[in-house]
């Protein structure tokens, strides 16, 4: 996965006004809890970032899931 199809799923899931905010201030505990953003910047790959999304919010992502 490319890090432009993750934030078009973090998008999709949670919407435009949500998902920047989103990717930087929520915290995720299957990423050590660190935010997308800094996942991203510490070198997870784009799919366990996606996948630890899923996890955490599995109605908001049920339709993009995988």
């Amino acid at each position: 996965m490319r890090i432009s199809d993750l934030r078009e799923r973090i998008t999709l899931s949670f919407g435009d006004s949500w998902a920047a905010s989103f990717s930087s201030d929520i915290a995720l505990s299957e990423l050590g809890s660190k935010s997308v953003n800094e996942a991203l910047a510490a070198g997870f790959e784009p799919d366990v970032i996606w996948k630890a999304v899923c996890k955490a919010h599995p109605t908001e992502t049920e339709k993009y899931k995988y």
